[in-house]
């Protein structure tokens, strides 16, 4: 059984930092994409940053220049290093993998992530 553990999500000023992780447990293997999605009250989830095996990270337009997604393979672990916060970047903030020789999504349980005054 495969499960994501997120943690980091919290309140912070505009502005300010915060850093979510996301750790895999159970028997998963042959990961193919680790990324972060994010929803906000009323709208559609929606890709924030996502990292492949090859090639350059993706990014949402929203988040270039601010947000920076990084993986431990050892670890099975993603993070989402999340700088100059905005009160849009307010959403549940989910981790997804691909993984798996037949590819399977997998889903974290969402951490909050608020930014206000």
């Amino acid at each position: 059984q495969v499960q994501l553990v997120e943690s980091g999500g919290g309140l912070v000023q505009p502005g300010g930092s915060l850093r979510l992780s996301c750790a895999a447990s159970g028997s998963i293997h042959s990961i193919k994409t680790m990324g972060w999605y994010r929803q906000a009250p009323g709208k559609q989830r929606e890709p924030v940053a996502t990292t492949g095996s090859g090639g350059s990270p993706y990014y949402a337009d929203s988040v270039k220049g601010r947000f920076t997604i990084s993986r431990d393979n050892a670890a099975n672990t993603v993070y989402l290093q999340m700088n100059s916060l905005k009160p849009d970047d307010t959403a549940v903030y989910y981790c997804y993998f691909l993984a798996g020789f037949i590819p399977t999504n997998y889903w974290g349980q969402g951490t909050q992530v608020t930014v206000s005054a």
